[in-house]
C-alpha cells in the first residue's frame, strides 16, 4: 500500500487559520495553536456580534423616534398606537431616519397619529 502524504492539505489548513490571524498581535499571528484559539474566538464574537447589532439598531430607533414624539407631546406608544390605528405602516428605521432628517414630515405623521 502506497505512503500517503498530507502536506498539501495540512499546509493549506494552516495557511488558512494565519491568514485569518493576520494582524492579530504577537503569536497570535504566528504560532498555529494560539492563532487557532484566537480565530475561533474571534469567529464566535462576529457571529454572535451580528445578531446583536440588529437588537442594538431596533433600541436605538426606538430612543430617537421616543425623543422626537417626546418634543411634539406625544409618547412612543401612544405614537405606535396611533400609527397602527390609522393605518400608516412604516417600519422603525424609517420612522426614525424621517424623525432625524425631515421634522416637518415626522411631525405631520404625529399629527395624523393623534388623530386616529
Amino acid at each position: 500500500m502506497p505512503r500517503v502524504r498530507k502536506a498539501v492539505k495540512s499546509r493549506a489548513r494552516r495557511k488558512k487559520i494565519l491568514k485569518m490571524a493576520k494582524g492579530y498581535r504577537g503569536g497570535r499571528s504566528k504560532m498555529l495553536r494560539t492563532a487557532t484559539e484566537t480565530v475561533r474566538r474571534a469567529l464566535q464574537y462576529a457571529y454572535r456580534d451580528r445578531k446583536t447589532r440588529k437588537r442594538d439598531m431596533r433600541r436605538l430607533w426606538i430612543t430617537r423616534i421616543s425623543a422626537a414624539s417626546r418634543a411634539l407631546g406625544v409618547a412612543y406608544r401612544d405614537l405606535v398606537r396611533g400609527l397602527k390605528q390609522a393605518g400608516i405602516e412604516l417600519d422603525r428605521k424609517v420612522l426614525a431616519d424621517i424623525a432625524a432628517k425631515d421634522p416637518s414630515a415626522f411631525q405631520e405623521i404625529v399629527r395624523q397619529a393623534k388623530v386616529a
